[in-house]
């Protein structure tokens, strides 16, 4: 018999890991309250325009971390308790000295910026016990706010600071003394106060005050009810609902465990009681639930921090990870429906309608939708070029006349009101009924997007707006709401208050484990920096791998997901793009495969978000066997296996870097890739669930999966017969970086020196952008070259641009250009793939057929 889950409050649950689940009453509760509030209008401030405009407030970055941290660091000691046993209902007075000792080093920066400016590299006893204390205050913090796996690791880097001269020859170093080491992770922006910490502070926060802003107001509930109107009357459509609300929640979450609760409580009962069990149930969610976090445009937050780490605009980045957030969606509703078809689970019933009524109601949706993408579009570019510099003042003032007549349209109908999940029976809205009670949700999601991918203004910019929007709803609409319904205005609008303190003061606890976690990344970051351990982990991984490329990914992919154990997301991805991602472009450089930067960054992101639901440690596992009272480990497990399509997935972009979009040329290309990528996905889910039309049989599902291989990666076949590329000499790189079609990318081989006085060759690709001059086109990524008779040699690498993030250097020769070799096209042997997979797909029919007929039933639907 298997253990159950034993029972847990979720709204604790979610409090101790997202928001403390410290309440005290009192004085010590509107402390607690209005400093939460504080930060976020601090951190509204500091993205605004304002402090330009007035001319005050206007904080350079370091200062800027310095006040979120101390903030952090201070809502931490107060709002996380030290032990399981220490008091909720008060704060401690130990607690209240921490806190303030923490505000206090958390903020030292921006208190004394301008004589720490003036002793650069000289710090005096003040500034060193101030930084001593601060980091082990921030281990502390931690401790309480992420648990004992994220304080192991940084533990871990900094003993390692130390030991260097005592470590084995292959990770051994100087070290650095004690006040070098304090230095570099606290008083200066290498370590402790680095990206990781500037991102936290300019834009995931934003992001995550506008997606608790938008829970507050209601749209986290609209979203479900959406989901659940649609797919509901589906077979096995509890579990899709749980699959599409997670895929919508994740647009805006940041936390997998919420994303697990918030959703799951009424999802998960619901399939149960549809027949799935309470294992598969719970797996089911939170495998969704930690695909929210790979979903654009918010990916986490790790969106904005890959900004940073790859080097290439947000809107790139968006374009690269939609496709393969998408595929995984897909594949998990196909996995859920077999899980469906399997047990013979019905669909919940819904109101009866005529086949040709329900038709013409889609149709209108659609097409309705469709029309008003259109209109506002178009609407929007019009006003710009009618209006010019007034034309945000009339589009803000049209987008309130929308807002104001979407609220009062829902004024004329019911609020929502949750569904019981363990009702007796279950009635199925129409989708028309509850989208009309919230159109006005779309208002913040359209301002947000269209600031991100139309405008293109940086992503704190961005949420800024959307989080102004979002703010205006909820001080707005519950008054609104009375008025147009002619209702008690007072108590609307001291409600509408109610919810903006809390909104504010709720978007900021959530905050404070992710402010936490990305500051003791960057201890982690600094150690890699003061130390030189990325080299060390480079040649550390090829020993271990024998220089085997799959190897090297399969270690890679291992290493990633411990380092992922108990982590939140965006400290997550600090952890294995700092130290993982250098050691893939590395190797695969060395082993001839050229690999672009960002599918190397979604490689380890993804085996660090597998983590989450990875048995012994998954948060997301866990908080969904709360719910569905089963056991944690068993429920892990059968995530973990309904995770294998996102784990495969990776491997793809690696050797096949046409699924991220890169390199695709044309509308018809990349529908043919989107194509075979989703029936690969599907053929995958089904070869591993062993079920397609029917049950499957052994020798099935293994053809199954080698149609997935040749449809996720046909050339390889191509390969085992024709060459891969044709080598043009070094002196032709110019012309050919020239004639290059815009947005394309070269791929050349370099050969040179390393820090160890080795030549190494490396295969590498380069982004080429519009047509230019050449020199004009490698410097758009940060290379500067000279030809040198037959020779080109690279003789300027900008630092921190995409040539040096992929290993380039100063001093090294380009000595062959690889072009593409003539040969037949990929889509021979995945059309074949195409065929067979069809054949397995009839035999498989037929034997259903067979099965039925011999029982005397139907043949059930695959």
């Amino acid at each position: 018999m298997s253990a159950k889950a034993p029972d847990i409050d979720l709204e604790q649950l979610v409090a101790e890991a997202d928001t403390g689940g410290r309440k005290p009453t009192g004085l010590a509760a509107r402390v607690l309250l209005w400093v939460a509030v504080v930060w976020s209008l601090f951190q509204l401030w500091y993205a605004s325009p304002l402090p330009f405009v007035f001319g005050i407030g206007v904080l350079n970055d370091t200062e800027a971390r310095s006040i979120h941290l101390g903030i952090a660091l201070f809502l931490a000691f107060t709002a996380y308790p030290a032990f399981k046993s220490s008091p909720r209902g008060y704060i401690p007075p130990l607690d209240w000295a921490l806190a303030l000792a923490g505000a206090f080093a958390g903020g030292y920066l921006f208190l004394f910026y301008r004589e720490l400016a003036l002793r650069p590299g000289t710090p005096i006893t003040i500034d060193l016990v101030t930084a001593g204390v601060g980091i082990l205050l921030l281990l502390e913090a931690t401790r309480r706010a992420l648990g004992m796996p994220m304080v192991i690791v940084a533990t871990v880097f900094i003993g390692f600071t130390f030991a260097g001269p005592y470590m084995p020859e292959a990770v051994q170093h100087k070290g650095a003394s004690l006040g070098r080491f304090l230095t570099h992770q606290w008083l200066v922006t290498e370590g402790v106060f680095g990206i990781a910490l500037g991102v936290s502070t300019s834009f995931v926060f934003l992001f995550v005050l506008f997606g608790t802003l938008l829970e507050k107001v209601g749209g986290g509930n609209w979203m479900m009810q959406i989901s659940i109107a649609l797919l509901g009357h589906l077979r096995g459509g509890p579990a899709k609902v749980a699959v599409v609300s997670s895929a919508l929640n994740g647009v805006v979450s940041g936390s997998s465990v919420s994303n697990v609760v918030s959703g799951g409580i009424f999802t998960i009962p619901l399939m149960k009681r549809s027949g799935l069990s309470g294992v598969k149930a719970g797996a089911i969610e939170a495998s969704s639930s930690i695909n929210g976090q790979i979903m654009p445009p918010v990916m986490g937050a790790a969106a904005f921090l890959m900004v940073e780490y790859v080097g290439i605009p947000y809107a790139e980045i968006i374009k690269h990870a939609a496709l393969p957030a998408i595929l995984s969606y897909l594949s998990l509703l196909y996995i859920v429906h077999l899980e469906a078809v399997k047990i013979g689970a019905q669909p919940i019933p819904r109101e009866p309608m005529p086949a040709r009524m329900r038709l013409v109601r889609t149709g209108l949706g659609l097409s309705g939708t469709a029309v008003v993408l259109v209109a506002l579009n178009y609407g929007i570019e019009a006003a710009q070029i009618a209006f010019g510099a007034a034309a945000p003042w009339i589009l803000g003032a049209a987008g309130l006349a929308i807002y104001v007549v979407t609220v009062w349209f829902a004024s004329r109908y019911p609020d929502l009101a949750l569904d019981d999940p363990d009702a007796p029976i279950i009635h199925l809205p129409r989708a028309w009924d509850v989208t009309r009670t919230g159109l006005d949700f779309l208002i913040p999601l359209v301002v947000l997007l269209w600031c991100l991918m139309v405008e293109q203004l940086s992503p704190g910019l961005s949420a800024f707006w959307a989080c102004v929007s979002v703010l205006g709803m909820v001080a707005t609409r519950k008054p609104l709401l009375a008025v147009f319904r002619r209702q008690d205005l007072p108590a609307a609008v001291g409600a509408a208050r109610d919810d903006l303190v809390d909104g504010l003061a709720t978007g900021a606890r959530n905050m404070i484990s992710i402010a936490i976690a990305t500051a003791t990344a960057g201890i982690v970051v600094g150690t890699v920096t003061l130390t030189g351990l990325g080299l060390m982990m480079t040649e550390f991984v090829e020993f271990i791998s024998g220089g085997n490329v799959i190897a090297m990914l399969v270690l890679i992919a291992f290493i990633s997901l411990i380092l992922g154990m108990g982590i939140p997301t965006t400290a997550n991805y600090i952890l294995v793009a700092t130290l993982m991602a250098p050691v893939v472009v590395e190797l695969g450089a060395q082993a001839g495969l050229a690999i672009p930067l960002i599918a190397v960054h979604l490689f380890v992101f993804y085996f660090g978000i597998m983590a989450d639901i990875t048995p012994p440690v998954g948060l997301a596992a866990f908080a969904a066997a709360a719910i569905s009272k089963e056991d944690p480990i068993a429920t892990g497990f059968q995530g973990a296996l309904y995770s294998l399509r996102t784990a495969i997935l990776p491997f793809v972009f690696i050797f096949n870097p046409e699924i991220l979009l890169v390199g695709v040329t044309g509308w018809a290309h990349g529908i043919w890739i989107v194509f075979i990528s989703l029936v690969a996905i599907l053929l995958f889910s089904a070869a591993t669930m062993n079920w397609f039309m029917t049950r499957s049989r052994l020798w099935e599902s293994a053809v199954l999966l080698v149609c997935c291989f040749t449809l996720f990666r046909p050339g390889w076949w191509l390969d085992q017969f024709y060459p891969a590329a044709v080598v043009v000499p070094a002196k032709e790189f110019l012309g050919k970086v020239a004639q290059a079609p815009p947005d394309q990318r070269l791929t050349m081989v370099v050969e040179g020196m390393n820090l160890e006085g080795e030549t190494v060759r490396k295969t590498v690709s380069i982004p080429l952008g519009d047509p230019q001059e050449p020199r004009l086109r490698l410097r758009a990524v940060g290379l500067g070259v000279v030809p040198a008779g037959d020779k080109v040699m690279i003789t300027n690498v900008a630092f921190g641009s995409y040539a040096k993030r992929i290993g380039l250097d100063t001093g090294y020769e380009v000595v062959a250009v690889l072009e593409p070799a003539p040969r037949p096209s990929r889509a021979i042997p995945a059309g074949i793939a195409l065929v067979v997979a069809a054949g397995i797909a009839g035999l498989q029919l037929a034997r259903r057929r067979r099965e039925a007929a011999a029982t005397g039933g139907a043949p059930a639907a695959a």
